[in-house]
């Protein structure tokens, strides 16, 4: 059976450990011995709920320059100063790692808390409530310690209630791997028969159809399907049958508009914030009357859209079937394919590394960097038969449409998740501890 709850305050359950300077001759490394976590870390996607990833890594030698404390697994991360602390966005580590002095953590007593219990719990706080300062807000260590909190007397009840919210963040978590495979397979076919021409090269080479197959995991059917010469072009060597063009050859370039008079009733609308590495996070919603002027841009399923300011933010991705009528600002390109089996040749021609850097060389402006919208679809490409086209869609098109249904049930995951959250940790829905260990 469940026990009873006290009522305790925040600073007697953990500890406060504010982040340090990150001296500049220190930045910049990809790895190390620990992740050196910058706020804007806790918006990389592999950071949706626990510290994994940094843009920033520190060697065990940088420890005594930095005369940082590392945090211990178990810590709640946050932003301690800044609009950031606004958003109320929490991060559990899970290794030893660095913050710097725009942060915070929270060192949870495991004599009085239970670690996962503590990030739900201080997940509920609204951090502008007890902010301070006007132009720059920032929250203070007494502010955080004088916190109210409800807690379970029994370590066992902290528990349950975490691995029942635990459970669902791990399911979104896996969604969101599974979904980086899933891309990162779509990429690789892709790369192997338009960029490398893989099966051309080796059919070229000699090798045996079915050493070609088992190597590149193709059928007989669609080996057969590519030439067996490569043949000179502006492009270097292309397969023979084959023409080379740009982007433009395979999409319409924002072939759909909205005008004020059109805009539906409810605007479902789409910024470049809102759109990062292939992921829409969200669409803000707006009555007609009430939308940015820059809603016009009408995005249908299969669209893929494109930032045309700063495109080093690689503010692009796919617009999924699953998706209800979306409204995109004026900053995007808006690539339509041309026919339907065009859909994935198109979103990942547009978004290779090479598109994205050829569109940051070619931005205009300072301060606002940006790009004219044919300037994404005239990135140079090869113009494949129809029929390698098909066939690469059936190939591919189920790991995209498996990605955007992965994201639909992360969302309904993370609703059932915020539904339960507070009913748990106020003790109006109490748990069974039975095999709680």
């Amino acid at each position: 059976m469940a026990g009873e709850w006290n009522h305790c305050t925040l600073g007697e359950v953990c500890d406060f450990r504010a982040g340090v300077v990150f001296k500049p001759a220190l930045q910049g490394k990809t790895s190390g011995d620990y992740p050196f976590i910058k706020v804007s870390d806790m918006n990389l996607p592999a950071n949706a709920v626990r510290i994994q990833t940094s843009n920033n890594w520190v060697s065990v030698d940088d420890l005594p320059i930095l005369k940082a404390k590392l945090l211990p697994p178990g810590t709640v991360v946050f932003a301690k100063i800044g609009e950031a602390l606004r958003q109320n966005r929490l991060r559990e580590v899970v290794r030893e790692t660095l913050i710097d002095n725009n942060m915070m953590g929270a060192l949870p007593n495991p004599d009085r808390v239970d670690p996962k219990f503590l990030y739900y719990a201080m997940s509920q706080y609204d951090f502008s409530e007890i902010a301070q300062g006007t132009a720059l807000p920032y929250i203070t260590v007494s502010s955080l310690s004088a916190l109210s909190l409800d807690l379970p007397t029994e370590e066992e009840e902290q528990r349950a209630i975490a691995k029942i919210l635990t459970s669902l963040d791990d399911k979104i978590e896996l969604n969101r791997r599974m979904n980086e495979t899933l891309e990162s397979i779509a990429k690789a076919i892709f790369k192997s028969w338009f960029i490398d021409f893989d099966p051309v090269r080796a059919k070229v080479a000699g090798e045996p159809p079915e050493s070609i197959c088992r190597r590149l995991g193709l059928t007989p059917a669609l080996l057969a399907l590519f030439p067996n010469r490569l043949v000179d072009s502006e492009l270097g060597d292309i397969p023979e049958g084959w023409s080379t063009g740009n982007i433009a050859d395979h999409c319409y370039l924002n072939a759909q508009s909205w005008v004020e008079k059109t805009l539906p009733a409810e605007v479902h609308y789409v910024d470049l914030a809102n759109v990062k590495n292939g992921i829409i996070s969200q669409a803000q919603k707006f009555l007609s009357l009430d939308a940015p002027s820059r809603a016009r841009r009408v995005l249908r399923a299969g669209d893929t859209i494109v930032g045309t300011v700063r495109p080093r933010n690689r503010s692009f991705a796919l617009v999924g079937i699953y998706s209800p009528q979306l409204t995109g600002s004026t900053g995007f390109a808006v690539l339509t394919p041309r026919r339907e089996q065009l859909r994935e040749l198109v979103y990942l021609l547009a978004t290779t590394e090479e598109n994205i850097s050829r569109m940051s060389h070619l931005a205009d402006g300072a301060a606002y960097p940006a790009v004219h919208p044919d300037v994404v679809t005239a990135g140079p490409c090869v113009v494949p038969p129809p029929v390698v086209i098909d066939a690469f869609h059936k190939v591919v098109c189920m790991m995209l449409d498996l990605q955007e249904a992965n994201r639909v049930n992360d969302t309904v995951i993370a609703t059932i998740r915020d539904a339960l959250l507070p009913k748990l940790l106020s003790g109006n829905l109490r748990v069974s501890l039975e095999g709680v260990s």
